[in-house]
């Protein structure tokens, strides 16, 4: 092992995914950022992923280098399923860059898994641990995302992955069940927890009430958002003027649209599209009462703990691929899919004013132990005990 790793002070690290924040949002490429840029405070740090961007090949934002490694063909959004041809492309394309210089650590997360072959094959040739994020695995749930078919191929290329590397972090203790029960040696996988900038959130101010629930989200199948549209439609009938927001896009919006109009909730539930700064998304939150969280699927659900800073309580749903329930205790209600059991979490968090606080109260203490700043020094304890071994 070279001195830099004995020394263990300034750490050479590539984080690789095809997808990075801020030119894409979501959970995988929020975490990827987030403690990327604090790692780099005392690390150098490189970013790998597909050019989003406009301009040079690599760039450098808040201390971190990105490597656009190649393009897609349309701005890749998750749109729908995922696409096979375009993740295998940025597997291949990956493979001369991320080569090219010698990493202490290669850390990427497994989805959409055709990455982890490059990853596999670098530290291999460069002799560098590799460590696999897991936000969720899926095993049978291949089978409903992608049909029997394309869903086995899905479900035999995770198996493959997993034997890639004796380091696995799962983003939740659901997701580190499933990853024992797919035998993975539970010592060979740590627990890192999604966060929160909690001092940002903090700086968004808000005096009044807007809304009584909020989302935010994709509009796709795994978040469920018709659950939500149709219990305010049962609750409209005791609270007539109950109002509702919605933040975010994606492949269902205009069937949610058209069950809102079908519904009659035109008047009740607010639209608002995908928000660019997320301050104005925090400040949606707090200016509602309820955060909404309708889900069948998260790995962890980060978005929980943002409403939880935001003073909000969080429903959930019950689903065995939901993890976000395992962040619900007394801050939230875990509600049973359908829409009669979410209408009825709605209402009695609605017209309970005292327990609404109490949970406010209690959701900003929970989130305050899931700030990025704890989250990336407890990764970086974690990247130099590997170095160690």
């Amino acid at each position: 092992m070279n001195s830099p790793n004995k020394n263990l002070k300034r750490l050479k690290i590539a984080i690789v995914y095809d997808m990075i924040y801020p030119f894409n949002i979501g959970g995988a490429e929020l975490r990827n950022y987030e403690t990327a840029i604090r790692l780099a405070k005392n690390h150098e740090v490189h970013l790998f992923g597909v050019k989003l961007w406009k301009g040079k090949q690599i760039i450098k934002k808040d201390g971190v280098i990105i490597h656009g490694v190649c393009r897609y063909n349309n701005l890749y959004n998750f749109k729908g399923t995922r696409t096979i041809l375009e993740p295998i492309k940025f597997a291949i394309k990956l493979f001369k860059p991320l080569k090219k210089e010698k990493f202490d650590i290669i850390y990427t997360s497994t989805f959409p898994y055709f990455h982890c072959f490059t990853c596999k094959i670098i530290s291999i040739l460069r002799r560098t641990p590799l460590i696999f994020t897991w936000h969720q695995h899926w095993g049978n749930y291949w089978y409903n995302y992608l049909g029997f078919f394309q869903g086995f191929f899905g479900k035999n290329i995770e198996k493959i992955v997993k034997s890639f590397t004796n380091y696995h972090i799962a983003v939740s203790q659901t997701t580190k069940k499933d990853l024992i029960k797919a035998r993975i040696n539970k010592k060979n996988i740590f627990v890192s927890y999604g966060g929160v900038d909690f001092k940002k959130i903090e700086s968004v101010k808000t005096k009044t009430k807007k809304y009584d629930v909020v989302f935010v989200g994709r509009l796709n199948h795994q978040k469920n958002v018709k659950l939500l549209i149709e219990s305010v439609g049962l609750l409209k009938k005791e609270f007539p003027k109950i109002k509702t927001c919605i933040i975010g896009d994606g492949p269902d919006k205009q069937k949610l649209f058209h069950l809102t109009k079908e519904l009659n909730l035109r008047n009740n539930i607010d639209f608002l599209g995908f928000l660019k700064d997320i301050k104005d998304v925090y400040r949606y939150m707090k200016l509602s009462k309820i955060f909404a969280l309708p889900s069948l699927l998260e790995g962890f659900g980060i978005v929980v703990i943002e409403a939880n800073a935001c003073g909000l309580p969080v429903i959930v749903v019950n689903n065995k691929w939901n993890a976000s329930k395992e962040l619900i205790d007394n801050n939230g209600l875990i509600s049973e899919n359908n829409p009669e059991d979410f209408a009825f979490a709605i209402k009695k968090l609605l017209k309970d004013n005292k327990l609404r606080k109490k949970m406010s109260i209690n959701s900003i203490k929970k989130s305050k132990r899931f700030d990025w700043d704890i989250i990336s020094k407890e990764l970086e304890d974690y990247y130099k005990s590997i170095l160690k071994d």
